[in-house]
């Protein structure tokens, strides 16, 4: 059985959701030291006909080394904002796989928000 082709302007992609890990990004010299649990989504969009005729990792985008690569990032070096973070991620993606554009979002799950609950977060969308 063969795998249709995608109709005219589809745009297939792959996504990852909650890939967690802990980091120590923020403004303050206290959340750089302490750290906080960071929790990114990734969206990436690529035509995916190969793999749905080949049915091959070698013909996809690997998850798990796409899960690999945002951890590794986000616990390299030190960041201050949620924006720089989330675009070093996307330029890591952007660079490291055959994608033409990548959608991170980033949250960090124990922010340190004197007397009310939220969880902060930004998206950026790159491409080439």
């Amino acid at each position: 059985m063969s795998a249709l082709p995608p109709f005219p302007g589809a745009s297939d992609k792959i996504f990852l959701e909650d890939v967690r890990f802990y980091g120590h990004h923020g403004v303050t010299d206290a959340q750089q030291t302490v750290g906080a649990w960071f929790s990114v989504d990734v969206e990436l969009t690529l035509d995916l006909t190969p793999a749905g005729l080949a049915d091959d990792l070698s013909a996809t985008v690997d998850y798990e080394e796409v899960a690999r690569r945002v951890v590794e990032v986000g616990t390299k070096e030190r960041v201050n904002l949620l924006e720089r973070l989330a675009a070093l991620v996307a330029e890591a993606l952007l660079r490291d796989f055959p994608v033409r554009v990548v959608r991170v979002r980033v949250r960090k799950l124990t922010p340190p928000l004197e007397g009310i609950h939220g969880v902060p977060g930004v998206e950026v969308t790159r491409g080439r």
